[in-house]
């Protein structure tokens, strides 16, 4: 089976923020980093749960909790850019990653709240 574009997009955005969170900790910025490592990774986590759904209801439901935790991610990115604790190209185009995610994410939960059960498995199989 193919994987879904939203899934690849999230775990590429999991692993830039292992790398990151790697670089914050060197920083001894512990607390931010554990706060931005966990949102992050749980974003592809849950794609990969709501991709393994039984029903479009929990379908939607764990693509709706994704949508949340890439917020999440995109607020703790942009608290520690305004706080001059992280800068340059990289963390920017993270940033621009995180907002790509959410709203592949919102318009995914809008269209499956609406749309019948054969939408799951056309995600599935997407290219």
């Amino acid at each position: 089976m193919a994987d879904s574009i939203v899934k690849q997009k999230s775990y590429a955005f999991a692993l830039e923020v292992i790398r990151l969170c790697a670089r914050l900790k060197q920083q001894k910025q512990f607390e931010l980093a554990s706060q931005l490592l966990r949102c992050g990774t749980s974003i592809g986590a849950n794609v990969e749960e709501a991709l393994a759904g039984y029903s479009r209801r929990e379908f939607a439901a764990k693509m709706s909790i994704a949508s949340k935790e890439a917020r999440e991610a995109n607020y703790w990115l942009r608290l520690l850019i305004d706080a001059g604790i992280l800068g340059g190209d990289d963390v920017n185009e993270l940033l621009a990653h995180s907002e790509e995610l959410i709203r592949m994410l919102t318009s995914i939960v809008k269209t499956k709240r609406s749309a019948p059960d054969t939408a799951v498995t056309e995600l599935k199989t997407q290219n």
